[in-house]
């Protein structure tokens, strides 16, 4: 379980808001169990991982400024999250 705010902690220090959708983006399309709630700057991460940036860094990030996701064991995604987690996509 974590809450993930920018500079919530002293590991989460120097982490954007980029950063922190581009979080939520991973585990929505990787599709790990969690509830994800991000509005404006704040992101609420409840379950789920950050990303494996071995062999190289996940590119996508959410492209919408407020949104919920709820996923669920057994690949069952409920979410308001309509668009591409494409990092050079627009809204």
């Amino acid at each position: 379980m974590s809450l993930i705010t920018p500079n919530a902690s002293t590991s989460d220090r120097g982490k954007s808001k980029s950063d922190e959708l581009r979080v939520v983006a991973y585990n929505i399309d990787m599709l790990f169990p969690g509830l994800y709630i991000w509005v404006g700057s704040l992101v609420f991460r409840l379950g789920g991982q950050e990303p494996d940036d071995a062999p190289y860094r996940y590119p996508g990030t959410v492209n919408s400024k407020y949104g919920i996701a709820l996923v669920l064991p057994g690949y069952k995604i409920f979410t308001t999250y309509k668009g591409s987690f494409d990092n050079r996509s627009t809204m």
